[in-house]
Parts: C-alpha cells; sequence; structure tokens
C-alpha cells in the first residue's frame, strides 16, 4: 500500500426531498468573510426545468433569501464557451457561489466557473497542465444523473469546441462545499441515460481495481463489493423497476463512492480508458458512459496479460466466474465477456458498429490520446500504437 492523504470537504444531504434544504444550506456556506447570499444558479434548461425542479429550487432560495442570476444551457460533454460566459456573469455580478442542478455536466460546467471566477488568465491554461489551482468560488449541486461521481471529487471535464479538445482538471478546490442527493429525482431518466450513468461509474472504479499496487485488500474489497451492488441493483431497475427507491439510491449513493477519492487510497489506478474516451466523445460528441462501455472490454482484452491473476480474481468476485475455469487466462476472458454482455444487456454500445461511429477516424484519435503526454495508463503503460490496437478491436 502507497502514502496517501485522503481529504473530503463534500457534505452529502441524501434522500427524499432533500432537494428543498437547497436554500438553507447555501446560506450555511461561507464565500470569503461573509456567508452567500448571491449566487450562479447553473443547469441545463431542459428536463430540471419542466419537471418543477428549479421552480422547487428557487422557492428554497427566496426563503432562505438567497439572491441568484441563472445561466442556462449545459450540454452533455459541457462547453467551454458556457464557462466563459459564466466566469464574466460571476465576475460582473459579484457572485459568491455556484449552484448546479443536473448531472456531472452542470457540475463540472459549475467547477469551471467556480475555478475562472477568481483566478485570472485562461481558464484553459488548467485543463492543458500549464498551471494548478487552489481556490475557487464555493459550489453546492442537486444531482439528477448519477454517473460522474463529480458531486463530492475533485474531477472536472470540459470540451473545448476549437479542436475538439476534451480535459480534464483535478484540484482540492473543485469539491463542492455541498451535495444534494435524492433518488426520487432519477425516476424519470431515460433508459440510455441511466445505463451511461452505470457505466461511468463502474469504470470509475475499475479504473482504479486495475492496479501494481500490492497489499491493497480493503480497497480491493471496496472496489468489488461496489462494483456488485451496481451491478445488482441496474439489473432490477432494468427489469422493470424503474422507481424502485432503494434500488435508485444504491446506484446513486454508490456512484458518489465511486469517484470521491476513497477508492483511490494506498493504490495507483490506470486510467488509460479514460484517456481513449475522452478523444472519442470529443471526436463523435458521444456520452461519456457510452464510450466507456465500447473501450473498457477491449482495453481489458488488451491488457489482461499484466497481471492475470487480477482479472481472473476480477471476474470471479465481480461477475461469478466459478470453479468450472481452471486457469487464470480462462477465468479472466470470461470476466470481460460477461462485463461486455452486462453493458449489452442495459442497452449501451460495445462496439464502434453499435453507436455507427467513422472507423476511419481511428488513427486520428489515436494520435490526439498523446498530445498532453507519450504515454498514458498505469496497468500497462500504453504508446501510440497501443492505442491504436485498441480502438482498433472495439471497432470489430
Amino acid at each position: 500500500m502507497q502514502n496517501f492523504e485522503y481529504c473530503n470537504k463534500t457534505k452529502i444531504i441524501f434522500g427524499k426531498e432533500t432537494e428543498n434544504l437547497a436554500g438553507s444550506e447555501t446560506v450555511k456556506v461561507l464565500a470569503g468573510d461573509r456567508y452567500a447570499k448571491r449566487i450562479l444558479l447553473h443547469h441545463s434548461g431542459g428536463s430540471a426545468a419542466r419537471s418543477g425542479l428549479i421552480d422547487r429550487v428557487k422557492e428554497s432560495f427566496k426563503k432562505a433569501g438567497v439572491e441568484w442570476v441563472e445561466l442556462t444551457g449545459v450540454q452533455p460533454n459541457p462547453r467551454l464557451s458556457l464557462v466563459l460566459e459564466g466566469i464574466e456573469i460571476v465576475k460582473k455580478e459579484k457572485l459568491e457561489l455556484i449552484f448546479a442542478v443536473g448531472g456531472g455536466s452542470a457540475i463540472d460546467s459549475a467547477k469551471a466557473i467556480a475555478v475562472g471566477a477568481v483566478n485570472d488568465g485562461d481558464i484553459w491554461d488548467f485543463f492543458e497542465k500549464k498551471r494548478s489551482a487552489d481556490r475557487a468560488l464555493p459550489i453546492g449541486t442537486i444531482l439528477t444523473i448519477p454517473a460522474a461521481g463529480s458531486e463530492s471529487s475533485t474531477s472536472c471535464v470540459i470540451t473545448k469546441e476549437e479542436g475538439p479538445w476534451k480535459r480534464g482538471m483535478n484540484f482540492q478546490c473543485n469539491r463542492p462545499a455541498f451535495s444534494i442527493l435524492n433518488p426520487q429525482l432519477t425516476y424519470s431518466l431515460p433508459p440510455y441515460q441511466t445505463a451511461c450513468g452505470i457505466v461511468d461509474m463502474m469504470a470509475h472504479i475499475m479504473e482504479r481495481y486495475f492496479t501494481k499496487v500490492p497489499n491493497v485488500e480493503l480497497t480491493d474489497e471496496l472496489c468489488e463489493g461496489a462494483l456488485r451492488t451496481i451491478i445488482r441493483n441496474a439489473r432490477k431497475i432494468f427489469n422493470g423497476a424503474f422507481d424502485n427507491y432503494d434500488a435508485r439510491a444504491e446506484i446513486m449513493w454508490t456512484g458518489a463512492l465511486a469517484h470521491n477519492g476513497f477508492l483511490d487510497t494506498g493504490r495507483l489506478g490506470d486510467w488509460a480508458s479514460h484517456a481513449l474516451d475522452h478523444e472519442l466523445s470529443a471526436v463523435f460528441d458521444i456520452a461519456h458512459g457510452a464510450g466507456l462501455a465500447i473501450l473498457f472490454p477491449s482495453w481489458l482484452r488488451y491488457v489482461y496479460r499484466e497481471d492475470m491473476s487480477r482479472v481472473a480474481r476480477f471476474a470471479a468476485k465481480v461477475w461469478g466466474v466459478d470453479g468450472a475455469f481452471y486457469d487464470y487466462e480462462q477465468a479472466a476472458l470470461e470476466g470481460i465477456s460477461r462485463m461486455e454482455n452486462f453493458f449489452r444487456s442495459i442497452g449501451m454500445p460495445v462496439s464502434f458498429a453499435d453507436a455507427n461511429l467513422d472507423t476511419s477516424r481511428i488513427p486520428e484519435l489515436a494520435k490526439r490520446a498523446f498530445s498532453l503526454r507519450p504515454v498514458i495508463g498505469n496497468f500497462r503503460k500504453l504508446v501510440e500504437k497501443d492505442a491504436l490496437a485498441i480502438y482498433e478491436m472495439a471497432a470489430k
């Protein structure tokens, strides 16, 4: 086990009707030398507004004496242009907190605004690793799409339209001050969005699980248990129980824990699949979870020989591959097949063809994946020829 530091400042407010606490929680947050009373309300303007959720949030703000300026227009794979617009509004209006309502896209857009509002210069510098940030405006969230784990993570991913380029920044100041999680708000999610979220949170766990660091028994067990929890409750939901509160609650809470850093402790994850998907979803504007469903099985088939015993353990502990498989390689490959079949069973694409992606752009994708660094991944270090092979495996 490696040395580590773990600190998570995000307060989680979980349960039914908790969105009605938006105003009272906001005024508890200290913004500089005063409590937050003037905020940016940031969301897509779509389903959260149509469902009446935004109206309930505004009513909560009114009761707490919170004033807001509203910025809508968040899209999947959130755009830099909207972030820049938000930064200008926050500076002009002297706002003190960014409040996001939505999934990872809304929260990540809010995080980028929060950093850009108090750090001079080009916000994109942070995404290109040219500098780091240690301060941001406070952030509050109401999560409506369990997936990215952004509600309590250090992570923020934004797409720059010129390119296009999809890049992330990870700073402690990105963690929200508080996040409100009500599983009831996820009942109306379309099956495709639900499935994308499930794959996204599973990938966050699997990126951490496939490590070369020995003696990480506790986090191994936690990762395996979290994955089993997601799979078991996803099957309940996709077997017709879309409004099953208990299943939705398990999915929502596990999604937050999947990416808040707790499962990182003492270990070094891989993250090559995320790097490969950032190019896939930037070029084709495909949902992140769908891209990961396409790429993760191919990545694992490409690298499993690096540590067949770990991949075989994954097959046994997560996918129930039993003693009928007498060698690590057979078990490992069966586990990968079961993972792929699970993705397919919840309506996810598992190949370029399933998502109607242009395979002629594969060489471009492989080249783009190394625009910021010469290698990606840790379980196995990958270079451009490896990325090309993985993309080509995913195309079949």
